[in-house]
């Protein structure tokens, strides 16, 4: 019995739409040629024609067509991971394959704003505000019980962000510091004349430390000598001290639990939010440069190595008369593995070298290399 094996014929034809599996480049110009061209030059590199090469071209155009996806996916995937952080957030509409992504604030603006709710500085969630009329004598008032600026959040967990409750500020026990009443600044005035003036404290310069210094004295009077305005908040009970001796509102403001939860799922409709929906396409083959081309036409054979490893595998021994040959599929195959995982590393640290960390540390070391050239340069000394 005899085995029919295809044999490679020596040259080959691509046939837009019917050549590769997917025809992901077939509209690609260059791909077209380069497909024939590629099959020939890996069928030489195979050993033809010295060698019989057990394959056909759509064994062929299906590797180099692997190898073109295999490098476009690998780049693909490290600007998604290099950029990841600018990208979430933005529209899914724009291809971004082969385009720069200017680095901007925006994204860490929108994280900062997170800080500055609870920071009460800004952010995304607008404080708003209740109040309880408080009872001569009554200290401890329930929360529930606030005439809240939304009526409807009296029923919901809420988070109260500031207490409206405190002493009042020291400058309103403070003698006007520019008529200087009470603190001998006249009577020193005086004495050096200026008395008869009106008022003649005018006349009197005073540093801004000194009433810095009586109004830290009258505050930390008030807090040792008398009970420190302040508030305890336990549950949904508010406890104010110290005891209330006349009747006054407390205020507060609050955010509602709800609200900043749903700060987590307000992103805009069509928006980038993680690796799967970034919208980088297939790159077009015909703008891949030379040493990215060179890197699929290694590939292509490293991929045809295996198939056609695997191939002669499947005939280990072919039977010839008086004897019989044995084939190397075994060692294609493993040759071919081998290559694959060497360009894929090759290609990785490539990225890597080029990642948006790598070029700021470089133009670091560039800047700090070129200011240590300049420091050895020999100032010129001028004589007037």
């Amino acid at each position: 019995m005899s085995i029919q094996i295809s044999i490679w014929p020596g040259s080959s034809s691509f046939a837009s739409g019917s050549s590769t599996p997917f025809g992901f480049f077939d509209s690609d110009s260059t791909f077209r040629v380069h497909a024939d061209k590629v099959s020939e030059w890996c069928a030489i590199r195979l050993g033809y024609p010295i060698n019989d090469i057990e394959l056909q071209e759509g064994h062929l155009y299906a590797c180099f067509e692997e190898a073109v996806l295999e490098y476009s996916n690998q780049v693909n995937q490290y600007s998604i991971r290099d950029n990841m952080l600018l990208l979430q957030g933005a529209p899914t509409g724009s291809n971004l394959t082969g385009k720069p992504i200017n680095s901007t604030l925006d994204r860490l603006i929108s994280i900062a704003k997170n800080y500055g709710t609870e920071a009460g500085s800004g952010g995304n969630l607008v404080y708003k505000s209740a109040s309880i009329d408080v009872i001569t004598g009554k200290q401890v008032y329930n929360i529930s019980n606030f005439s809240f600026e939304t009526p409807s959040d009296s029923t919901k967990a809420i988070e109260v962000k500031k207490v409206f409750h405190s002493t009042p500020p020291a400058i309103v026990k403070y003698f006007d510091p520019f008529v200087g009443t009470g603190l001998g600044s006249q009577t020193m005035l005086e004495s050096f004349g200026w008395g008869a003036y009106s008022p003649g404290v005018s006349f009197l310069m005073m540093p801004v430390y000194a009433d810095l210094l009586r109004l830290q004295a009258i505050e930390l009077n008030d807090m040792i000598r008398k009970s420190a305005y302040s508030f305890e908040i336990t549950g949904d009970r508010l406890k104010i001290f110290p005891v209330p001796a006349a009747d006054y509102k407390v205020f507060i403001q609050y955010i509602t639990v709800e609200s900043r939860a749903a700060l987590a799922f307000n992103a805009p409709a069509n928006s980038i939010g993680d690796f799967s929906n970034a919208p980088y396409e297939l790159h077009t083959y015909s703008y891949i440069n030379p040493a990215g081309k060179q890197w699929i036409f290694k590939y292509t054979l490293a991929l045809a190595k295996e198939v056609l490893g695997n191939i002669r595998s499947k005939y280990n021994t072919i039977p010839i008369p008086g004897a019989e040959i044995t084939l190397n599929g075994t060692d294609l195959v493993a040759q071919g593995q081998t290559e694959k995982e060497s360009l894929i590393t090759q290609l990785r640290e490539n990225l890597e070298a080029v990642s948006r960390q790598q070029q700021i540390a470089k133009s670091t070391e560039e800047g700090d290399n070129i200011q240590s050239q300049l420091n050895k340069v020999p100032l010129t000394i001028y004589i007037g």
